[in-house]
């Protein structure tokens, strides 16, 4: 059926006959196919038939990324709310060899600024949209559109508990014990994690699946650090292009790794509770 509604797909958008469709791994949002043409050519497709993952908003940040940055994302070549094709791009290298390009090309998505924090729609990260609102204050948009939101999503989906969304409640309103004001928003990924990361030797070839805004980039920095997807070759590197401010891995890190564990706690549940629970602790919430 996939197959079927794929090859119609790539007739109407692109007048290209399909070969073949198969399943590829990864991806937690609709179902990922590695499709070639009738001459040769590999693309990715996303399919997403119930319109649930919003596919078009991840074709938009994609389209944003190679517009507005020099990150190495797929091209986009369609995109529906139930189809996304996309350039296939070689990867299936360790990404652990590609460390410091890693960090050249985070250092350099971060130099892109705007005036203030959010974006100019709301994006996603996995299927879950992200409010971005522009808003001049880093800490009150970390606060509102970030912890806040996403316990609120988390308890409502039955996965935090009443308790710990108190916790997350109390904690944000106490925000400016722990963060400041950046210099400037920063453009991020939003989601890398070894998953969305293709590496070909020691270079980097493609960045998957963004969850894009402007941020402070230490959210990022925390992001990478909470599920180990680069390690310290990453962060030397970093430091070396871009200043990382005093406190970060004691302190700061923990806090903003509460947005990507409340995200998990709102897909997941299990384990995750536990470490918003000790990171609340951390924190004396």
């Amino acid at each position: 059926m996939a197959e079927k509604f794929i090859a119609e797909g790539v007739e109407a958008a692109l007048g290209a006959r399909l070969l073949s469709a198969r399943p590829m791994g990864g991806g937690c949002i609709g179902e990922v196919y590695r499709a070639e043409l009738a001459d040769g050519t590999p693309v990715v497709a996303k399919v997403d038939r119930a319109g649930e993952a919003h596919l078009e908003r991840e074709a938009y940040m994609l389209g944003y990324l190679r517009a507005n940055s020099d990150l190495p994302v797929p091209e986009v070549y369609h995109s529906s709310e139930t189809l996304l094709l996309m350039e296939f791009v070689e990867g299936g290298g360790s990404i652990s060899g590609a460390e410091a390009h890693a960090a050249e090309l985070l250092a350099a998505l971060h130099g892109v600024t705007a005036d203030a924090y959010g974006h100019e729609r709301d994006t996603l990260i996995g299927s879950l949209s992200q409010p971005n609102p522009w808003t001049g204050s880093w800490v009150r948009f970390f606060r509102d559109q970030r912890l806040l939101y996403v316990a609120r999503v988390a308890r409502e989906s039955g996965r935090l508990p009443a308790g710990l969304h108190a916790r997350v409640e109390g904690l944000a309103q106490r925000l400016d014990d722990f963060i400041a004001e950046p210099d400037r928003p920063s453009l991020i990924h939003g989601d890398v994690w070894a998953g969305n990361v293709l590496a070909k030797g020691d270079r980097i070839t493609a960045f998957l699946d963004p969850a894009i805004y402007h941020a402070d980039p230490e959210i990022e920095l925390a992001y990478i650090s909470l599920f180990n997807s680069f390690g310290e070759r990453f962060f030397g590197r970093y430091a070396e292009l871009r200043s990382v401010r005093p406190g970060f891995f004691e302190e700061r890190r923990h806090l903003y790794a509460l947005y990507p564990l409340l995200v998990h706690v709102y897909y997941f549940g299990g384990h995750y509770v536990d470490s918003v629970e000790i990171t609340l602790r951390r924190f004396g919430a």
